[in-house]
């Protein structure tokens, strides 16, 4: 892989804490505006720049995007932020209960992205996408990093153990308990060897962060396709790169993606057990919220009582023949329970389901479900599940997966444009 060192613009280190933020869409209009209000310098400000506008203002007016930019050009002038002169790595290190995962920060290639080499595993929803082409555009910087992750090469692991060994760029433990370390790598003979450790390793898969990819391919593209029509294109240019922290896969954890649809289509509760039923489930009361460990079982919740779901024999022996896509749990909830039964045909576009990270807790499908709503807990799906998907070239079902810490934005940012 083209695994590359790149002038990262970013935080001086006594103003990092107080600068990382959480992905931009974790956060729902309300909760963004009120962290915003208690977290000023916070770069969700910037993320998230409808939080400077009154609550009704349209989020997605050119003004809220421009004002996303001149927020982040007053930071760098005030001194909060710096540009680092050098073509540097950057370990970034997080450590949550116990556990530690160490990426890579770089600028990985845009070719690459669209020859297959960095795969993807999920669709994206055009809204979504059209929201942070607009703010690439108006910051002429990629923010948020792409999450990526590559099947183990243990040298580089070592070689990353050692660099480690130094002092720490920045050490601060977030809100969320999250312990955040980071590293520069400037040294050329030590850049040298990151680099040349990324060309062993054959490919890489997005683990999260897929709208912010193809929001970056989309503004790659068209700023290529300037450049070629003006006679300036070099190839060399910022903009056919975008910004990545990579990880080994066995450091990952993820999460359930739990299922909340807003009603039961029109099925009483019993009705509703008796067709999970007849589609291949056992269906058991659980005094308690059901928390899935097991591939096959899931938790049901409705009309304030929890239940317990589990495939039949007859329903294990099929999935297990079943491709990489299909034997997915979400994939068998999606096309036994929530498509033929709760009517969800297209799980992008229908407004009657949510989805919810396991980190919330089942408290929070039950808050959801309310006294008409159906929620559904699932077992994770596994690294190796994912791995397999974008191998085959197949993408899961949306929101399949949940990757806990999520990563800070803010950190690092990659300018593409003057």
């Amino acid at each position: 892989m083209k695994v590359l060192p790149f002038p990262c613009i970013r935080p001086v280190p006594e103003r990092a804490a107080e600068v990382a933020a959480l992905p931009y869409d974790v956060f729902d209009r309300a909760e963004a505006a009120a962290y915003v209000a208690n977290h000023p310098l916070s770069f969700l400000a910037i993320d998230r720049p409808e939080t400077q506008f009154a609550p009704d203002a349209d989020m997605y007016a050119p003004e809220v995007y421009a004002r996303g930019a001149e927020l982040l050009h007053e930071r760098i002038d005030e001194g909060i932020y710096q540009t680092d002169p050098s073509m540097s790595y950057y370990l970034y290190e997080l450590t949550q209960n116990g556990r530690t995962q160490t990426g890579v920060v770089a600028i990985c290639s845009v070719d690459e992205y669209d020859n297959g080499i960095i795969k993807k595993h999920e669709n994206t929803r055009a809204a979504k996408e059209r929201d942070r082409i607009e703010h690439i555009r108006a910051l002429g910087c990629q923010t948020g990093p792409i999450f990526l992750t590559y099947r183990d090469e243990p040298v580089l692991s070592f070689i990353l153990a050692q660099v480690k060994t130094g002092q720490a760029l920045y050490d601060f433990t977030d809100e969320e308990g999250v312990h955040q370390r980071v590293w520069e790598v400037r040294r050329p003979e030590s850049v040298e060897a990151l680099r040349e450790m990324f060309a062993r390793v054959p490919c890489a898969y997005i683990a999260d962060g897929h709208h912010r990819t193809a929001s970056a391919m989309r503004v790659a593209h068209e700023m290529r396709a300037a450049a070629q029509e003006a006679g300036t294109y070099t190839g060399k240019e910022p903009f056919n790169y975008f910004l990545s922290v990579l990880f080994p896969a066995s450091e990952l954890t993820i999460l359930p993606y739990n299922r909340v649809v807003s009603d039961r289509a029109g099925l009483s509760v019993d009705e509703l057990i008796a067709r999970i039923h007849e589609a291949g489930f056992t269906v058991e009361p659980s005094s308690e919220p059901v928390e899935s460990a097991e591939v096959g079982v899931m938790g049901l919740f409705t009309a304030g009582s929890w239940y317990r779901l589990s495939f039949t024999p007859e329903l294990a022996s099929a999935v297990a023949q079943a491709g990489a896509v299909e034997s997915l749990d979400v994939s068998v909830l999606q096309d036994r329970v929530l498509g033929p039964i709760l009517g969800i045909g297209d799980p992008r576009e229908d407004a009657r389901i949510s989805f919810v990270g396991g980190i919330r807790g089942t408290a929070e499908l039950e808050r959801r479900a309310g006294a008409d709503g159906v929620a559904f807990s699932m077992c994770a799906t596994t690294i190796d599940q994912l791995l397999a998907v974008a191998d085959a070239g197949l993408l899961m079902p949306p929101k399949s997966t949940w990757f806990e810490p999520k990563l800070r934005s803010g950190l690092f940012i990659h300018r593409i444009a003057r």
